[in-house]
């Protein structure tokens, strides 16, 4: 599984540059992914072989890459690739040459197609999340794949919040379940099933998340908005894919708890509920793909009822539902798409006379809607008697359930005939549409699609002895069912006949009956939805009225007062249990000192009347921590506290240029000072009365002192290193992630201008005068020069570049590292900067900030890939002990590559601060002064 998860991650990364070489002819290789994906599953289906792979992520936590293929995933990934690669095959000739966004939209309908596969394959619950979570966000990028439609935008919107509050409460409920069970494995969760306890809850919150995901009432409206994106997505996400996934997970879980009440009740009531609405609200569209979008919406709940009915015989027919549907409804949402392209409409009012312009497309159209209609010989026919068939018996419940079905089996009937005759037909007193050619890549796909609903039929029985693996894991057989091209029993024909009827019926009552289904506006999910969001939205706007006044001070007093607060509660009605004394006043003589100096700084700083000051006792705090660091022992905290507040002082500073030096007359405070004060001397005795007390609470070991060995078994001498590069290198990888964005985010705010990373280089007319001694490249102009930073930053420049180096190199082993080193470098840019100014910084750094980012966080994950290149975990460490003459002996492993990723992040980082606060406030001052 996971060659073809990189392949289709390749791929995703390598579409828009494929684009714009090849244009739209890009689909035809980004095809290739999932037809390997389609080759591999039909080649473990018909050898038998097993589809199973596990890799440590996090074993401690026992998180594991774990992916399983049985019968009914095998089902799904067959699905997803072939039905997958016809899609982009058809995208090939579905778009016009040269049109805008075809890399982007390429791209992420790979990546999804990558995430759905993996999706269907994942043995573990929080990987399966993962890449549910995934596939809603390619689903909303490919959704709104035209920025400058509105309705993609709120139709992707719509259907991000829906199922992602749905992935949100999924989530908890694994996470109930899996430590309900003891374990995340999907295969050993079914098989030994938890019970009781907070499983009920869990049970529900699960289910939120696949109903959310399939389009299920309440939660039915993203679906048919939906259908503002392109014809492709709707036939690949909301026919064969993203929309099945709800389902899916459904008929996974169904074995172990389909007979709990809740699960039952509730999935099968709500599955009923969506296929009689779904299945009517299609009778009064006019717009062909939201004709089909609420069949599917329909279809989507018919699969539900028979998944969570949970006997052997309605999983069966739920599974040939599952490949019927795919089959004809993929086929119509493409037939709609050249229909759209060809005629420029999709309007059922507009059209006429398409069946005699294009019979072929008709007769392909024709044979998908009658395998939807449920008539013989197609496999839609078969997949609906089995339904009817395993319904039968079973008491006054599984009667209304059977009544239900066949309800919107009739409903189903009329809206297939209201899409042939309102796509195809000729209405009296109409002209016929005119039809533009339309080629055969796009009118193979659907076309084949539609064959193989009908060819299918003859192999029904093989494919029910190929879902027995599956439907043998239900405890309950319920009444038999027979998966064939006609089972023999009499009820389920007469079932088919009444639904074929009364469809028909339904369908020749025409406006009648669509008049009837506006009154079920009043439980239109839509009209809801936008309801809800209109109210949040004028609660948000009064609420922010009133909290966010624009005061920073009483958004400080806020936290502080609520930080006490809590603490108060804690302590008040909280056990303090510790062992040892509550408070240790020192253990060196240089702390008191050191201490008394903090208090010092910390009281003078709020009598300071000039920015710049109080910038520099600020500064002093932190310079004093990082002594006290270092009297207790810790030089790499010192070390790093003392570089990063050297750096802060830098951006105060350069910030500060934009403040006047003494702050103007304020307003009287709303907060007398002496609130203030108070406030801020009880936070302070909250936080360090905490600490004291999280400390001497301590019952078990320190877990410092357990870090020795599995630091000295990783080549490691410094145990700081080992911990955040070695044992916590995935905290440290997410971290640098995280300090990337916010310094994205801070310095974005300064640039008033089109953001860009392309360096500012000295112009043209940039002439120093002669006759004088200039020590760096771009030197300041006259009147602005200081020539003893320039020699000293001419001095100290290479040096500090040296010594970065060297810190990165003897991070592993003593004092050091790749964060310490990056700053060291990136205060050498400063030293530059200071000096010379922007041109500077420009000639110092030829090297753009985003570029350094990129490539640190490049090289850090490319650490995570060795491990599991090499069928390790991911960031294993590969290490080397070589002897270098001269040096002696020289430790080199892969950390290195992980550190030198967060050194040149780090330095990336400090460039795009000297840009966005040096430069280009530099910029913008020159731009005023002129």
């Amino acid at each position: 599984m996971e060659p073809l998860l990189i392949l289709h991650a390749v791929a995703a990364v390598c579409a828009p540059a494929m684009a714009r070489r090849f244009g739209r002819d890009a689909f035809l290789v980004l095809a290739l992914p999932p037809a390997c994906g389609f080759a591999y599953t039909l080649w473990a289906v018909v050898t038998g072989t097993p589809v199973a792979s596990h890799h440590d992520w996090a074993p401690a936590l026992g998180l594991g890459l774990t992916f399983r293929a049985d019968a009914l995933s095998l089902l799904m990934m067959t699905l997803v690739t072939g039905v997958g690669a016809l899609v982009l095959l058809y995208c090939s000739r579905y778009f016009s040459a040269g049109e805008d966004g075809l890399g982007r939209f390429g791209g992420a309908l790979v990546a999804f197609a990558g995430a759905m596969l993996g999706l269907v394959a994942a043995d573990d619950l929080l990987l399966l999340y993962v890449f549910w979570e995934l596939t809603t966000l390619f689903s909303y990028l490919l959704i709104g794949q035209d920025p400058a439609s509105r309705a993609g935008r709120r139709a992707a919107l719509q259907a991000l919040t829906v199922t992602t509050f749905g992935g949100l409460a999924m989530l908890a409920g694994f996470v109930m379940l899996g430590e309900a069970a003891g374990t995340y494995r999907i295969s050993q969760l079914v098989a030994h099933p938890p019970a009781g306890g907070t499983v009920p809850a869990a049970l529900a919150l699960v289910m939120t998340g696949a109903l959310s995901k399939s389009a299920i009432f309440p939660f039915s409206m993203w679906l048919p908005a939906a259908m503002a994106a392109p014809t492709p997505v709707s036939a690949y996400l909301h026919a064969a894919a993203m929309v099945k996934a709800g389902v899916y997970l459904l008929a996974r879980l169904s074995p172990a708890f389909g007979e709990a009440v809740p699960w039952r009740a509730a999935a099968v009531s709500l599955g009923l509920l969506t296929m009689v609405l779904g299945g009517w609200r299609a009778l009064r569209e006019n717009d062909l793909k939201r004709l089909l979008a609420y069949g599917t919406v329909s279809q989507l709940g018919f699969l539900t009822v028979l998944f969570d009915t949970a006997t052997r015989g309605a999983a069966l027919a739920g599974a040939a539902m599952l490949g019927a549907h795919a089959l004809f409804k993929a086929s119509l949402f493409l037939v709609v798409g050249v229909v759209d392209h060809a005629a420029g409409t999709r309007d059922l009012r507009e059209l006429s006379g398409l069946r005699r312009s294009a019979p072929w497309l008709c007769a392909v159209a024709t044979a998908a809607a009658a395998s939807m209609a449920g008539l013989p010989p197609f496999f839609g026919f078969s997949a609906k008697e089995a339904a009817f068939e395993s319904l039968l018996g079973g008491g006054l419940g599984r009667s209304a359930t059977l009544a239900g079905v066949v309800l919107g089996s009739a409903l189903t009937a009329a809206y297939s005939l209201r899409f042939l005759t309102g796509a195809f037909g000729s209405p009296p007193g109409r002209d016929p549409t005119p039809l533009a050619p339309y080629g055969a890549a796009t009118f193979l796909p659907p076309a084949l699609l539609a064959v193989l609903g009908l060819a299918a039929a003859p192999f029904a029985s093989w494919y029910g002895r190929a879902m027995d693996p599956y439907t043998a894991t239900f405890a309950t057989p319920g009444h038999d069912a027979h998966l064939a091209l006609w089972s023999g029993a009499p009820v389920p024909l007469l079932l088919s006949a009444v639904a074929l009827a009364a469809g028909a019926l339904l369908f020749a009552a025409g406006d009648r009956g669509a008049r009837a289904g506006r009154l079920l506006r009043t439980i239109d999910s839509g009209r809801v939805y936008w309801a809800l969001v209109r109210g949040t939205n004028r609660f948000a706007g009064q609420l922010t009225g009133v909290v966010q006044r624009g005061s920073l001070p009483d958004y400080l007093m806020i936290a502080f007062a609520t930080l006490a607060g809590i603490a108060a509660f804690a302590l008040l009605h909280g056990p303090v249990t510790t062992a040892g004394p509550v408070v240790v006043l020192w253990k060196r003589a240089e702390q008191p000192v050191v201490g008394a100096l903090l208090a010092a700084t910390a009281v003078l700083a709020p009598l300071a009347r000039s920015h710049v000051v109080l910038a520099l006792l600020v500064g002093l705090t932190g310079y004093g921590t990082a002594l006290l660091f270092l009297a207790h022992g810790s030089p790499d905290l010192a070390m790093t506290q003392l570089l990063v507040e050297t750096l802060s002082l830098v951006a105060f500073v350069l910030v500060l240029r934009r403040l006047p030096i003494v702050p103007e007359e304020e307003q009287r405070p709303r907060v007398p000072p002496a609130v203030r004060a108070v406030l801020g001397l009880v936070t302070g005795l909250v936080a360090a009365g905490a600490g004291a007390l999280a400390v001497n609470a301590r019952s078990e070991t320190p877990i410092g002192t357990l870090l020795a060995g599995p630091a000295e078994r990783s080549g490691a001498a410094n145990i700081v290193s080992a911990l955040l590069v070695d044992i916590r290198a995935w905290d440290t990888l997410g971290e640098t992630a995280v300090l990337v964005v916010l310094t994205l985010g801070v310095t974005s705010l300064v640039f008033l201008r089109r953001r860009t990373y392309a360096l500012e280089r000295p112009p043209a007319g940039h002439r120093r005068p002669p006759g004088r001694t200039y020590w760096l490249t771009a030197t300041l102009p006259p009147g602005e020069r200081a020539a003893v930073l320039e020699i000293v930053a001419r001095m100290i420049f290479h040096t500090l570049l040296l010594v970065s180096v060297f810190l990165l190199f003897t991070g592993h082993g003593s004092v050091g590292g790749g964060f310490a080193g990056g700053i060291v470098a990136g205060l050498s840019l400063v030293v530059r900067y200071l000096a010379g100014g922007r041109y500077e910084l420009a000639v110092a750094a030829p090297t753009g900030a985003g570029v350094l980012m990129g490539l640190g966080l490049l090289l850090s994950v490319a650490t995570a890939a060795l491990g599991l290149a090499f069928g390790g975990a991911p960031l294993r460490a590969f290490s080397a002990d070589l002897a270098v003459p001269l040096a002696g002996k020289v430790h080199l492993s892969t950390v290195l590559l992980f550190d030198l990723g967060i050194y040149l992040t780090v330095l990336g980082m400090v460039q795009d601060i000297l840009r966005g606060l040096g430069a280009e406030l530099d910029r913008q001052i020159e731009e005023e002064a002129r």
